[in-house]
């Protein structure tokens, strides 16, 4: 079986595109892949109900339970570890990783960032990109590495803006094709990884 595992903090709902994108298309028959679990941060994250309403085990790795992001990385990656994942997927994930974390997952940690990367990198991206006049926004789905939002770029789409858009708006409307093209990523991982292995 081919487990994904997804990181959240909040409402989840990139995650829930995620899961119910591989329910509606049969990914665990048609291919052994499956959102094996969900971990939040967060005790109150909403997305953990919804996570469960779909079937899929959850877990809460408290940041504040820990004196250090190093142990607080440790913990999580020992709870991420139980459920053998070949991916894992940071989908609304509020907390920066250690370097050692993201060594451990090197090629298999994969993020979704509000912006046409590598344009507006970090916070606020959808003021700085009305800030700046720009009339096209967008997402990435990128490999996380140990610099902020600079990895491999898997996939992008790009949205409107709008006269008159606010930060909200545009969130708005950028999310909308968030949920549509992180699916999609996860699943061309996959499939990149069947070919890499027929290669080898």
């Amino acid at each position: 079986m081919k487990n994904i595992v997804i990181l959240i903090s909040g409402g989840g709902s990139n995650m829930a595109a995620i899961a119910r994108t591989a329910q509606k298309e049969h990914w665990q028959e048609k291919w052994g892949i499956r959102v094996a679990a969900v971990i939040s941060n967060q005790l109150d994250a909403g997305g953990l109900s919804v996570a469960r309403s779909l079937g899929i085990a959850t877990d809460v790795v408290h940041h504040r339970d820990f004196a250090s992001r190093e142990k607080f990385d440790a913990a999580l990656m020992a709870r991420i570890e139980l459920h053998a994942p070949q991916l894992v997927v940071l989908a609304g994930f509020m907390r920066i990783l250690t370097p050692g974390f993201v060594a451990h997952y090197a090629g298999r940690l994969i993020n979704i960032h509000p912006s046409l990367l590598p344009a507006f990198a970090g916070l606020h991206t959808h003021q700085r990109a009305i800030d700046m006049g720009c009339k096209v926004a967008g997402t990435t789905v990128h490999q996380v590495t140990a610099e902020l939002d600079h990895g491999q770029i898997l996939a992008q789409a790009a949205v409107p803006v709008l006269p008159g858009d606010t930060a909200d708006t545009l969130a708005a409307r950028t999310l909308t094709q968030e949920h549509l093209i992180y699916p999609q990523a996860v699943r061309s991982f996959f499939a990149r990884s069947a070919i890499r292995a027929g290669q080898d």
